[in-house]
């Protein structure tokens, strides 16, 4: 009787799988419009960089570990700074900076916190909205450098994480254990 049971069981469940519809494709736009929320404002298989920053005060956004390894400032700095250049390419710069990359970490001061976490919300704005205003011509030739955005934010806000658990400043209910 039980395996009785477990046989219709089964058999409805395939029934039901296959009555759903496939997913409706998503378009270049869609797919990298997620993906630029789910690294900005839009927690999602992870944390985004609005959840990896909340509740940092300025003494402990300049945190260290004494090891050579960057605070959440710095790794916040130089992805405002690596984004904000992303979006003037995207507008048809053709500067590209040529400095020191330590730079871009190291100019970090805690006393502009606020500041550069607004910095970094502003440009990953207007980067969304150039992606939701662009023709798909020009999104397809600039999807490359979309894509790398999302994926250079990806990977500092796995940082960033990490630096606040090592720090004791996370709070695993954000998404983290």
């Amino acid at each position: 009787m039980k395996r009785a049971f477990i046989l219709i069981a089964v058999c409805f469940a395939a029934i039901a799988c296959a009555q759903q519809q496939p997913p409706k494709p998503v378009t270049m736009k869609e797919l990298l419009l997620q993906e630029l929320h789910e690294t900005h404002d839009q927690k999602d298989w992870f944390v985004s960089a609005k959840e990896a920053t909340a509740g940092l005060t300025p003494e402990q956004s300049a945190w260290t570990d004494g090891k050579g390894n960057h605070s959440v400032g710095q790794l916040v700095y130089h992805l405002a700074f690596w984004n904000q250049d992303a979006l003037a390419r995207l507008k048809g710069s053709s500067q590209s900076f040529n400095g020191n990359n330590d730079d871009t970490f190291n100019k970090y001061d805690s006393k502009d916190w606020d500041a550069t976490v607004k910095k970094f919300n502003d440009v990953m704005n207007e980067i969304e909205k150039f992606v939701e205003n662009a023709d798909e011509a020009h999104l397809a030739k600039m999807a490359p450098l979309v894509a790398h955005v999302c994926n250079h934010n990806a990977y500092h806000i796995g940082e960033i994480v990490m630096v606040r658990k090592e720090q004791g400043a996370w709070n695993p209910d954000n998404g983290v254990k």
